[in-house]
């Protein structure tokens, strides 16, 4: 029972895990005591899960309103979701390169993505995040390294200055990225992080390149592929169409290969003493079912009231996300460089 039970920590917490099958559906799910969340699935098979362990949202969820951050939940992609991309019958890599008459925009890694995988910017953070996660996306690739090269711009520009010392198209240590969130931020262009979720930059700007590279030895892929993400961005503007292909490409391997988690995602909401199995569809954020720790004891119309609060909370999500989605299409992401 151990070994079943850390199992099944490991693979909910995973927000993108590989397995084989299709995703089956929650037939059972309810609290039991010590922190354990029992969960018996469409299969028959049930699983004891340590709550602990699980993703917690905290005390007083926070919407930002201001449109520039996203709100992001670590959860599987839907089945559907995951169908739609596939049924697309997107060219591999192979492909893509050997066939000169397909024309992508590779303007903005931004364009390049979206084209193919469609969906608002909470899909593209996600399936970003995926990509370096499974590793699909390595940003050590020698095709993301800059030549070395005695050439000069004449006259010397600000990008020449700013990043003459980077061996990467974008900042790959600790130190030279933190160093252009600064400076970007001192001049008020940040536009390129417009979206990215609060809680990435925060961990981005508190991690050293030591503690960086600890997390990468001790293989926590997934706080990792956060901070490339923020770091990747950062240099988002500096990309040739060479580097944005790639990424293209690597996403795209990356999600053709996706199969849906054998377990579904468990968010705890600590406000509402709730565990709640969410996806992320086509639309955003979808509830797939909802139970409460303290269920056998307050009464039915305060539990309804509870799930109607959480559906709003969700449905105001996905809201607040396409708004940081239409605001970045408008005054970005669309424009030439």
């Amino acid at each position: 029972m151990k070994a079943k039970l850390l199992t099944a920590i490991l693979i909910i917490v995973a927000p993108f895990a590989f397995s084989q099958g299709l995703q089956p559906t929650i037939s059972a799910m309810k609290w039991g005591a010590d922190y354990n969340l029992h969960i018996k699935l469409g299969n028959d098979s049930a699983y004891v899960v340590d709550v602990r362990g699980l993703y917690h949202t905290g005390k007083n969820v926070f919407i930002d309103t201001t449109d520039n951050s996203t709100t992001y939940y670590p959860v599987t992609l839907d089945r559907e979701f995951v169908d739609y991309i596939k049924s697309k019958k997107l060219d591999s890599p192979e492909e893509q390169k050997n066939d000169t008459a397909k024309t992508i925009n590779l303007k903005t890694l931004w364009s390049a993505l979206n084209e193919s995988l469609g969906g608002g910017y909470i899909h593209f953070i996600n399936c970003l995040v995926y990509s370096m996660e499974s590793q699909s996306l390595n940003l050590n690739d020698p095709i993301f390294k800059r030549p070395v090269t005695k050439w000069k711009p004449k006259p010397i520009t600000q990008s020449y200055k700013r990043t003459r010392k980077w061996e990467y198209y974008f900042p790959n240590t600790q130190q030279l990225a933190q160093k252009e969130y600064k400076l970007r931020k001192k001049e008020n262009d940040l536009r390129d992080l417009q979206g990215v979720p609060a809680r990435f930059i925060d961990l981005f700007l508190n991690t050293s390149q030591s503690n960086y590279e600890k997390l990468v030895k001790e293989k926590k892929n997934n706080m990792v592929a956060q901070i490339d993400l923020v770091r990747i961005l950062l240099g988002a503007k500096y990309l040739g169409e060479d580097q944005i292909r790639h990424i293209r490409s690597r996403v795209i391997s990356a999600v053709m290969r996706y199969n849906v988690n054998t377990l579904p995602s468990i968010i705890i909401f600590d406000d509402y003493n709730a565990a709640v199995a969410l996806s992320l569809d086509m639309n955003g954020y979808k509830i797939d079912r909802i139970v409460y720790s303290d269920g056998e004891v307050v009464s039915g119309d305060e539990l309804k009231g509870r799930t109607e609060l959480i559906e709003n909370l969700i449905k105001t999500i996905n809201e607040a996300n396409e708004r940081v989605f239409r605001k970045k299409l408008q005054l970005y992401y669309q424009k030439k460089r």
